[in-house]
């Protein structure tokens, strides 16, 4: 345990070798957030991939027929702004704010590109998939704007 040497507070309360683990247990991909949009897609009638490794920052969900692509974004992990989970760790400081900030800025280049390739981009935060009410209003709103043409080629 570390403890802040100006407050004398516990920054953290497990062991680096515990947090170690505890962060090696962190998924990236079929996260339990990416599943619920994935069902609710899929309860609504649309069909789609996943990870398609040929787009930019190979997306969560692309739905080819209708040309978005949907990243499932944990709050933390990519700093939705105005979220109680977008918070920098007390430790490690500099180190965890240069890893969200990178994340921050490669997702920002990653949807200029796929927006240059022809694709619409929507994220979903996952504080929005805890929230049922707030995700089904986004996906419904995404089921409404469905376009007509094909989407662009992966």
């Amino acid at each position: 345990m570390t403890i802040n040497s100006v407050s004398g507070i516990p920054m953290d309360i497990f062991t680096p070798a515990k947090r170690s683990w505890l962060m090696s247990r962190i998924r990236g991909v079929n996260t339990t957030p990416e599943k619920l949009v994935r069902s609710f897609l899929h309860a609504n009638g649309l069909r789609f991939r996943l990870h398609i490794r040929s787009l930019p920052g190979k997306p969560d969900i692309v739905l080819r027929r209708h040309a978005p692509i949907v990243f499932v974004h944990g709050c933390f992990w990519h700093h939705h702004q105005g979220c109680t989970s977008a918070v920098y760790p007390r430790t490690r400081w500099r180190f965890w704010r240069a890893k969200i900030d990178g994340n921050v800025k490669r997702d920002r280049k990653t949807n200029r590109r796929l927006r240059a390739l022809g694709w619409r981009v929507i994220t979903v935060w996952e504080c929005e998939v805890s929230q049922a009410r707030i995700l089904a209003k986004r996906l419904k709103s995404l089921l409404r704007r469905r376009k007509r043409n094909t989407a662009p080629t992966a």
